[in-house]
């Protein structure tokens, strides 16, 4: 009998939970996860996380987004206790007419919601708010790079092109309000060009800014600057770039990008700057000011 307790013990210290949001980042845990020996129970948020995770993971299934009382027990009938959330989701889903009929929340997503984030429904209240209530259930989050660090960027210049001085400028500038806009938790991004804010990213995401920054300068040659927030929880909400990212800069006539070295994921690195090279963009990742 105490093998059998022994045997199901270790079982559990081998089974790690993955809740899925769209995007590479979760297909990229899920495998550093397996190489590690870990049997990976994915839940996944409907119409957000990638097919590729059903042949990845030993069990997969997905649910609503507002359905929280149902991730809880799914992934306590996988014997889960721990749990690492990767992907986006997106957000603007909150603010859909009807949003109450269309997402039909679960009683436990809206006793959440009345109980934390009625009066604060910054990121960082909402995700707080969710992790808040795993734990009730007896749950806990780690962060997804505890399981493959290497996914974070190093100090440095990253692609052949180098900033001009006078773009260095606008990355300093742009790096003080981003940072000032992590620590309202409003987003993480900025679009800067001649030290004038083009474009500030808040719930539409990182590409939309992007795109929208494309329209105000149409003559191009501007920076985007993305950092972690003053205050980041690296459980959640890392910022992240990938190939994507380079591809909507180029489309929008940017001429550089500035991550936060440790505390930004770029997703295949190598493709990333690869891409960057190829536009002739500069890619530069600097400390933490």
């Amino acid at each position: 009998m105490r093998s059998l307790i022994r045997s199901q013990s270790q079982m559990d210290a081998q089974r790690i939970g993955l809740l899925a949001g769209s995007g590479r980042f979760p297909i990229l845990f899920a495998e550093a996860a397996r190489r590690q020996g870990y049997d990976v129970a994915c839940v996944g948020v409907r119409y957000e996380a990638p097919d590729a995770l059903r042949d990845l993971c030993a069990s997969f299934e997905t649910i609503g987004v507002s359905k929280l009382g149902s991730m809880i027990r799914a992934f306590k009938r996988q014997g889960v206790e721990r749990i690492v959330m990767a992907g986006k989701v997106t957000k603007s889903v909150m603010y859909t007419p009807w949003r109450f009929v269309q997402l039909c929340p679960d009683l436990r997503l809206i006793h959440m919601w009345y109980r934390t984030c009625r009066h604060d429904k910054r990121d960082d209240s909402i995700l707080l708010g969710v992790i808040a209530e795993f734990e009730r259930d007896g749950m806990t989050f780690d962060s997804a790079l505890d399981y493959c660090p290497e996914l974070l960027v190093k100090e440095g210049l990253l692609t052949r092109r180098a900033p001009t001085s006078a773009e260095m400028k606008d990355v300093e500038f742009g790096w003080t309000l981003a940072k000032e806009m992590g620590r309202l938790d409003v987003g993480q991004s900025v679009a800067v060009k001649e030290r004038a804010a083009l474009a500030v990213e808040a719930i539409e995401g990182t590409d939309r800014c992007i795109e929208r920054a494309g329209q105000l300068c149409r003559a191009g040659g501007w920076t985007l600057v993305k950092v972690a927030k003053p205050q980041q929880d690296m459980r959640f909400d890392v910022p992240t770039v990938g190939l994507s990212t380079i591809e909507n800069l180029h489309k929008a006539k940017a001429h550089v990008l500035a991550i936060e070295a440790d505390k930004t994921i770029v997703i295949d690195q190598a493709e990333v700057v690869a891409l960057a090279n190829r536009y002739g963009m500069t890619i530069i990742a600097l400390p933490r000011a």
